[in-house]
């Protein structure tokens, strides 16, 4: 979500910002993405301990139901298929889905998750009084050089999904990063290949 808060400023302020990087992020929620966030509300929302539009208690087997939805969305197949998991000191793939995914959300605010999902599928841009839900005049209206950079296996924010807003950008280029690490491309505290690749691609947009 800071690809997408970073498209909000320099759309809001084109004036003012003069260099836009968006990391694993869009202009506005995919109606793809849109349809995953609500499989994650739904799991949560299906706990015992979600009653009457609120949480009573930490909903244990919805984190958990949300913790397996996201360990399959956030990385790839070819993650999976390659069991990179092993590569991060797991035994086993349930061991990693426990572990790292698990343990995870089983730590999060319930009521935060929500905001944040509710944050999430609002995203767009153009969805304010200066630009009134016209979201090719939001984009259009961008000046900053903008460094667009999908991950080429995230489920979330896609390749395709960015192509389609670089058209429509001033001045911007399309960089995927080559990664089978999902949407975590964007976070590589994981993988320093990709950390290289962005910290590179970084530097050039800000000394260029």
């Amino acid at each position: 979500m800071g690809g997408m808060q970073a498209y909000h400023w320099a759309a809001l302020f084109p004036l003012m910002v003069d260099r836009l990087a968006v990391i694993c992020g869009a202009a506005r929620v995919a109606a793809h993405n849109f349809v995953f966030l609500e499989s994650v509300k739904a799991a949560m929302t299906a706990d015992p301990a979600f009653v009457d539009g609120r949480f009573i208690e930490k909903p244990q087997r919805g984190l958990r139901a949300v913790a397996r939805i996201y360990a399959s969305w956030a990385l790839s197949q070819a993650f999976y298929r390659t069991e990179m998991w092993r590569d991060l000191g797991y035994s086993s793939l349930e061991d990693f889905l426990k572990r790292f995914w698990d343990e995870s959300f089983l730590r999060r605010n319930p009521d935060d998750l929500l905001a944040h999902i509710w944050t999430w599928q609002h995203a767009d841009i153009s969805a304010n009084a200066r630009y009134q839900s016209d979201f090719p005049k939001a984009l259009r209206s961008i000046r900053a050089r903008a460094l667009i950079m999908p991950g080429e296996t995230d489920l979330y924010f896609t390749v395709e999904d960015n192509r389609l807003e670089v058209a429509q950008l001033a001045n911007a280029a399309l960089l995927p990063i080559p990664s089978i690490w999902g949407h975590r491309a964007g976070n590589p505290t994981l993988s320093p290949a990709d950390a290289r690749f962005l910290d590179a691609a970084l530097g050039g947009l800000l000394a260029g």
